[in-house]
């Protein structure tokens, strides 16, 4: 189980209650069952920031090209639909070659 720090916790008598009975119901420590619950809090918290993240990284990509295009204009093409296109050619020609 590693290296466990010893920590007090008060609880609200029904969340105490509430803890006890599931951790009984499962077989197992009120600590283990406290122990599961903080460790998939932390778990959210962690995939939340990266969420955040994430999205602040699209907004500041948005931003960049809102003023590329203000700067030098707009694509007039779908570059990838141009994109997809030639591959599909590629492959195309690939299969014709090799059959």
């Amino acid at each position: 189980m590693g290296n466990l720090q010893r920590t007090q916790i008060l609880l609200e008598p029904e969340q105490h209650q509430a803890l006890t009975e599931i951790a009984q119901r499962e077989g197992r420590s009120l600590s283990d069952l406290l122990r599961e619950i903080a460790a998939e809090y932390l778990a959210r918290q962690d995939q939340d920031e990266r969420l955040q993240e994430a999205l602040q990284a699209i907004d500041a990509l948005s931003k960049i090209r809102k003023q590329i295009e203000a700067e030098h204009g707009a694509c007039a093409t779908d570059l990838l639909a141009e994109v997809r296109a030639e591959r599909e050619q590629d492959m195309e020609r690939t299969w014709t070659t090799q059959a």
